[in-house]
């Protein structure tokens, strides 16, 4: 008879462009994942995947397998979660998806701090400034900043989040400091492409709430906000960045606020999540109150 085991092993198998993929996430040998494979088809006298084939491709019968087991396993997981949470013990698996330089910071100290809270909670944690919105149902709680555009999901606000238009002290000390956004039309200004938004279109408001916006020509740009930074600290143009990534830098001194009579879109720091408060699970409220905690603080501004 097949186990459970069996079916998690189909589900990582299905989940992985060639079985020597998986064999690395499974952490065992290609052979021993040739074999796994052959000794769960034998028990279903049935075949799972195409043969031959360079790339996991499943049999009609091995989609209807991994359909079907995908449900029994999560229904699975539900039901002990269901036991252990009338044991008041948060355990199961807790899925994040975060941006990374924001995750990187802040979501994974918080996260090491929940699980040790926490030790039979399993946490799944993937960084990615590009999420894949189709992919939303697979995670508990997904960590976004700026504008949002899905509007199925349930949304908590951690922190409030400025944004800010920045530069060095070099560049400044070369090139002038801009008194108006229009000036920013004469100056090497850097870009981060993210979250598919429009990242060359500056928009201001002034003391008076008139919006005034300024279409930019970068002479740098990247996916990388690390690297914003980087070249900004370098001298090398002005960069309009959140305020938990350059209010450290402002502090120090590597970093001067421009423009401080205008604002730009806020960009709140916020959770989405599918569920409603009263269908959250025990990991997931407890997590979102640590979040709310100590985000509220805004630790970026000490």
């Amino acid at each position: 008879m097949i186990t459970t085991e069996d079916l998690r092993f189909v589900v990582t198998i299905a989940s992985h462009r060639t079985l020597s993929e998986a064999a690395r996430t499974l952490n065992i040998t290609a052979p021993s994942v040739t074999l796994r494979l052959q000794h769960i088809e034998k028990k279903l006298s049935l075949q799972l995947i195409k043969r031959p084939s360079r790339v996991v491709s499943l049999t009609e019968e091995g989609q209807l397998l991994l359909d079907k087991g995908l449900l029994i396993l999560q229904e699975l997981d539900d039901l002990q979660e269901l036991i252990y949470e009338r044991k008041e013990v948060v355990c199961g698996k807790l899925r994040v998806l975060a941006p990374l330089g924001f995750g990187n910071d802040y979501i994974t100290p918080l996260l090491a701090e929940y699980k040790m809270l926490h030790p039979e909670l399993d946490i799944e944690l993937e960084l990615s400034d590009n999420p894949q919105w189709s992919n939303h149902h697979k995670w508990d709680v997904i960590i976004y900043i700026g504008a949002l555009n899905d509007s199925s999901l349930k949304m908590i606000t951690l922190a409030p989040n400025q944004r800010f238009i920045c530069a060095s002290p070099d560049y400044l000390a070369k090139k002038g400091i801009p008194r108006t956004p229009q000036d920013l039309l004469v100056h090497d200004c850097i870009a981060l492409r993210e979250n598919n938004e429009d990242v060359t279109l500056w928009q201001f408001a002034n003391k008076e709430s008139e919006i005034e916006t300024v279409r930019i020509n970068p002479t740098l740009a990247t996916n990388e906000g690390r690297v914003v930074k980087d070249w900004a600290i370098a001298g090398l143009g002005v960069i309009m960045r959140s305020e938990w990534d350059v209010q450290p830098l402002i502090n120090t001194g590597d970093l001067i606020r421009l423009l401080p009579d205008y604002s730009l879109p806020d960009a709140n720091i916020v959770a989405l999540l599918s569920t409603p408060d009263k269908e959250r699970s025990a990991k997931i409220s407890g997590f979102i109150t640590l979040l709310k905690e100590r985000l509220a603080k805004m630790p970026w501004k000490l």
